[in-house]
């Protein structure tokens, strides 16, 4: 049983350097971008019916993805990671779908919003910062 369990946390663990660097280099040109790529990201929260402060609202998808990449590979302040990651999806979503787009276009945004909610109900997993340094959360 030991060992079952053990392959649970090395597969987490690759599952979130592998999907942590992935997203993060999804976020890099956007927080990199400054404030007219994080308008024009954060316009997409019209969608919801929020028309109020798209500066700030690209900014945080930027921010979800590059630190919430971090953090996600690291297992650091995991669920909080994987929340923000989850919104952004969501987001993402609602764009592509109020676009028509067709599955080729939303279909990443899909896969990772399954993974996120995924990690979000699971975990970081026993091979994880928050495992090692905080033990009640993870």
């Amino acid at each position: 049983m030991r060992k079952k369990e053990d392959l649970v946390n090395i597969g987490l663990l690759v599952l979130r350097i592998g999907i942590g660097i992935s997203i993060f280099f999804h976020g890099l040109p956007k927080i990199t971008g400054g404030p007219e790529t994080w308008t024009a990201i954060g316009g997409s929260m019209s969608n919801l019916g929020i028309n109020f402060a798209p500066t700030f609202w690209g900014f945080m998808a930027a921010f979800s993805e590059t630190i919430g990449g971090i953090l996600f590979a690291l297992g650091l302040f995991f669920r909080p990671a994987a929340f923000l990651l989850v919104g952004t999806m969501i987001v993402a979503l609602v764009m592509h779908f109020s676009q028509g787009d067709d599955f080729m276009k939303y279909g990443h945004a899909l896969d990772l919003l399954i993974v996120f909610v995924a990690a979000l109900l699971t975990g970081p997993g026993k091979y994880s910062f928050d495992a090692k340094f905080l033990p009640k959360i993870a």
